[in-house]
Protein backbone atom coordinates (compact mmCIF):
# COMPACT_ATOMS: atom_id res chain seq x y z
CA UNK A 1 0.00 0.00 0.00
CA UNK A 2 1.12 3.53 -0.79
CA UNK A 3 -0.40 6.24 1.35
CA UNK A 4 -0.91 9.95 1.63
CA UNK A 5 -0.67 11.40 5.12
CA UNK A 6 -3.12 14.29 5.39
CA UNK A 7 -2.91 16.67 8.34
CA UNK A 8 -5.05 19.78 8.77
CA UNK A 9 -5.69 22.58 11.23
CA UNK A 10 -8.40 25.18 10.84
CA UNK A 11 -6.34 28.34 11.38
CA UNK A 12 -2.92 29.75 10.58
CA UNK A 13 -2.14 30.59 14.21
CA UNK A 14 1.33 29.57 15.36
CA UNK A 15 -0.22 27.57 18.19
CA UNK A 16 -1.62 25.19 15.58
CA UNK A 17 1.88 24.15 14.47
CA UNK A 18 2.05 21.81 17.47
CA UNK A 19 -1.14 20.11 16.34
CA UNK A 20 0.23 19.60 12.83
CA UNK A 21 3.41 18.05 14.19
CA UNK A 22 1.46 15.77 16.54
CA UNK A 23 -0.85 14.61 13.74
CA UNK A 24 2.13 13.87 11.51
CA UNK A 25 3.90 11.82 14.19
CA UNK A 26 0.73 9.84 14.98
CA UNK A 27 0.16 9.07 11.30
CA UNK A 28 3.75 7.95 10.81
CA UNK A 29 3.35 5.51 13.72
CA UNK A 30 0.07 4.25 12.22
CA UNK A 31 1.74 3.71 8.84
CA UNK A 32 4.56 1.81 10.52
CA UNK A 33 2.08 -0.36 12.42
CA UNK A 34 0.46 -1.55 9.18
CA UNK A 35 3.65 -1.53 7.05
CA UNK A 36 2.21 1.18 4.81
CA UNK A 37 4.61 3.06 2.55
CA UNK A 38 4.29 6.84 2.78
CA UNK A 39 4.07 8.37 -0.69
CA UNK A 40 3.37 11.98 0.30
CA UNK A 41 2.60 14.23 3.25
CA UNK A 42 0.04 16.99 2.75
CA UNK A 43 -0.29 19.73 5.35
CA UNK A 44 -3.11 22.22 5.26
CA UNK A 45 -4.32 25.20 7.25
CA UNK A 46 -7.93 25.73 6.24
CA UNK A 47 -11.49 25.32 7.46
CA UNK A 48 -12.91 21.82 7.20
CA UNK A 49 -16.17 23.25 5.91
CA UNK A 50 -14.44 24.39 2.72
CA UNK A 51 -14.09 21.94 -0.18
CA UNK A 52 -11.89 24.27 -2.23
CA UNK A 53 -8.57 23.41 -0.60
CA UNK A 54 -5.31 23.05 -2.49
CA UNK A 55 -4.29 20.10 -0.34
CA UNK A 56 -7.48 18.25 -1.18
CA UNK A 57 -7.02 18.87 -4.90
CA UNK A 58 -3.43 17.61 -4.70
CA UNK A 59 -4.57 14.53 -2.80
CA UNK A 60 -7.26 13.63 -5.34
CA UNK A 61 -4.82 14.07 -8.22
CA UNK A 62 -2.42 11.59 -6.63
CA UNK A 63 -5.19 9.05 -6.12
CA UNK A 64 -6.57 9.55 -9.63
CA UNK A 65 -3.08 9.06 -11.04
CA UNK A 66 -2.73 5.77 -9.19
CA UNK A 67 0.36 6.91 -7.27
CA UNK A 68 -1.31 6.04 -3.94
CA UNK A 69 -4.27 3.98 -2.80
CA UNK A 70 -4.51 4.70 0.92
CA UNK A 71 -5.24 7.79 3.02
CA UNK A 72 -4.10 8.24 6.62
CA UNK A 73 -5.81 10.90 8.75
CA UNK A 74 -6.17 11.54 12.47
CA UNK A 75 -9.98 11.23 12.27
CA UNK A 76 -12.69 11.99 9.71
CA UNK A 77 -13.02 15.61 10.87
CA UNK A 78 -9.48 16.28 9.58
CA UNK A 79 -10.76 15.40 6.12
CA UNK A 80 -13.65 17.83 6.45
CA UNK A 81 -16.78 18.79 8.30
CA UNK A 82 -20.46 18.80 7.40
CA UNK A 83 -21.32 18.47 3.72
CA UNK A 84 -17.68 18.91 2.73
CA UNK A 85 -16.75 15.74 4.61
CA UNK A 86 -19.55 13.72 3.01
CA UNK A 87 -18.62 14.94 -0.47
CA UNK A 88 -14.96 14.01 0.00
CA UNK A 89 -15.75 10.61 1.53
CA UNK A 90 -17.97 9.88 -1.45
CA UNK A 91 -15.27 10.92 -3.91
CA UNK A 92 -12.61 8.83 -2.15
CA UNK A 93 -14.94 5.83 -2.14
CA UNK A 94 -15.39 6.17 -5.91
CA UNK A 95 -11.60 6.17 -6.27
CA UNK A 96 -11.38 2.96 -4.17
CA UNK A 97 -9.21 4.68 -1.56
CA UNK A 98 -8.78 2.89 1.77
CA UNK A 99 -8.88 5.27 4.75
CA UNK A 100 -7.01 4.61 8.00
CA UNK A 101 -7.43 6.82 11.07
CA UNK A 102 -5.53 7.23 14.30
CA UNK A 103 -8.85 7.40 16.12
CA UNK A 104 -9.87 3.93 14.87
CA UNK A 105 -6.31 2.57 14.90
CA UNK A 106 -7.20 0.99 11.59
CA UNK A 107 -9.68 1.50 8.76
CA UNK A 108 -12.18 4.31 9.14
CA UNK A 109 -15.41 3.49 10.93
CA UNK A 110 -18.15 5.64 9.43
CA UNK A 111 -21.00 6.69 11.70
CA UNK A 112 -24.46 5.29 11.02
CA UNK A 113 -25.72 8.72 9.96
CA UNK A 114 -22.82 9.37 7.59
CA UNK A 115 -23.19 5.86 6.15
CA UNK A 116 -26.87 6.48 5.46
CA UNK A 117 -26.15 9.82 3.74
CA UNK A 118 -23.39 8.26 1.62
CA UNK A 119 -25.78 5.50 0.52
CA UNK A 120 -28.37 8.10 -0.49
CA UNK A 121 -25.78 10.10 -2.44
CA UNK A 122 -24.68 6.95 -4.31
CA UNK A 123 -28.27 6.02 -5.15
CA UNK A 124 -29.09 9.51 -6.41
CA UNK A 125 -25.92 9.61 -8.51
CA UNK A 126 -26.78 6.23 -10.08
CA UNK A 127 -30.30 7.37 -10.97
CA UNK A 128 -28.90 10.57 -12.47
CA UNK A 129 -26.58 8.46 -14.63
CA UNK A 130 -29.48 6.25 -15.74
CA UNK A 131 -31.66 9.27 -16.57
CA UNK A 132 -28.83 10.81 -18.58
CA UNK A 133 -28.36 7.60 -20.58
CA UNK A 134 -32.11 7.28 -21.18
CA UNK A 135 -32.22 10.87 -22.43
CA UNK A 136 -29.39 10.16 -24.90
CA UNK A 137 -31.08 6.95 -26.04
CA UNK A 138 -34.37 8.76 -26.66
CA UNK A 139 -32.48 11.44 -28.59
CA UNK A 140 -30.94 8.80 -30.83
CA UNK A 141 -34.30 7.13 -31.41
CA UNK A 142 -35.87 10.48 -32.27
CA UNK A 143 -33.04 11.28 -34.68
CA UNK A 144 -33.39 7.93 -36.48
CA UNK A 145 -37.18 8.34 -36.63
CA UNK A 146 -36.73 11.71 -38.33
CA UNK A 147 -34.38 10.45 -41.01
CA UNK A 148 -30.97 10.12 -39.41
CA UNK A 149 -29.18 7.08 -40.85
CA UNK A 150 -26.35 5.96 -38.54
CA UNK A 151 -25.31 3.14 -40.86
CA UNK A 152 -23.96 5.73 -43.30
CA UNK A 153 -21.51 6.95 -40.69
CA UNK A 154 -19.89 3.67 -39.67
CA UNK A 155 -16.38 2.90 -40.83
CA UNK A 156 -15.28 -0.29 -42.56
CA UNK A 157 -15.38 -3.09 -39.97
CA UNK A 158 -12.37 -4.62 -41.64
CA UNK A 159 -10.40 -1.54 -40.66
CA UNK A 160 -11.04 -2.18 -36.98
CA UNK A 161 -14.51 -0.80 -36.21
CA UNK A 162 -15.99 2.64 -36.47
CA UNK A 163 -14.08 5.30 -38.32
CA UNK A 164 -14.45 8.77 -36.90
CA UNK A 165 -15.14 11.34 -39.59
CA UNK A 166 -15.64 15.08 -39.76
CA UNK A 167 -19.19 15.78 -38.65
CA UNK A 168 -21.41 16.88 -41.56
CA UNK A 169 -23.23 20.08 -40.78
CA UNK A 170 -26.49 18.76 -42.20
CA UNK A 171 -26.67 16.15 -39.42
CA UNK A 172 -26.06 18.81 -36.77
CA UNK A 173 -28.82 20.96 -38.26
CA UNK A 174 -31.18 17.98 -38.53
CA UNK A 175 -30.72 16.96 -34.91
CA UNK A 176 -31.03 20.55 -33.75
CA UNK A 177 -34.32 20.91 -35.61
CA UNK A 178 -35.51 17.75 -33.86
CA UNK A 179 -35.27 19.67 -30.60
CA UNK A 180 -32.08 18.21 -29.16
CA UNK A 181 -29.92 20.42 -26.98
CA UNK A 182 -26.28 20.78 -28.02
CA UNK A 183 -25.30 18.51 -25.13
CA UNK A 184 -27.74 15.82 -26.32
CA UNK A 185 -26.77 16.42 -29.92
CA UNK A 186 -23.06 15.90 -29.25
CA UNK A 187 -23.75 12.81 -27.12
CA UNK A 188 -25.93 11.35 -29.89
CA UNK A 189 -23.26 11.86 -32.55
CA UNK A 190 -20.55 10.43 -30.30
CA UNK A 191 -22.72 7.34 -29.96
CA UNK A 192 -22.53 6.99 -33.73
CA UNK A 193 -18.75 7.26 -33.80
CA UNK A 194 -18.15 10.99 -34.21
CA UNK A 195 -15.57 12.74 -32.05
CA UNK A 196 -17.40 15.95 -31.20
CA UNK A 197 -17.96 18.05 -28.10
CA UNK A 198 -20.94 20.19 -27.16
CA UNK A 199 -18.89 23.31 -27.84
CA UNK A 200 -17.91 22.11 -31.32
CA UNK A 201 -21.50 21.21 -32.19
CA UNK A 202 -22.66 24.64 -31.04
CA UNK A 203 -19.91 26.38 -33.01
CA UNK A 204 -20.65 24.45 -36.22
CA UNK A 205 -24.37 25.20 -35.93
CA UNK A 206 -23.73 28.87 -35.18
CA UNK A 207 -21.45 29.13 -38.23
CA UNK A 208 -24.16 27.51 -40.35
CA UNK A 209 -26.82 29.95 -39.15
CA UNK A 210 -24.51 32.91 -39.73
CA UNK A 211 -23.77 31.70 -43.28
CA UNK A 212 -27.47 31.35 -44.00
CA UNK A 213 -28.11 34.86 -42.73
CA UNK A 214 -25.35 36.26 -44.95
CA UNK A 215 -26.82 34.51 -47.99
CA UNK A 216 -30.31 35.86 -47.26
CA UNK A 217 -28.93 39.39 -46.84
CA UNK A 218 -26.96 39.26 -50.10
CA UNK A 219 -28.56 41.49 -52.75
CA UNK A 220 -29.88 39.86 -55.90
CA UNK A 221 -27.85 40.74 -59.04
Amino acid sequence: MKAILYVRVSTTKESQETSLMRQKQELERLASKYNINIEQLIEEKASGYEVEREGIFSMLEVFKGGRADTLLIQDDTRLGRGNAKIALLHQLHKLNVTIYTVQDQGTLTVSETDSMVLDIVSIVEEYQRQLHNIKIKRGMQSAVKNGYKPERNLGDSRAGGRKKKAVPIDEIVRLRKNGLTFHELAATLRGFGYDISKATAHRRYRDFVRAQEEVSDKPVT
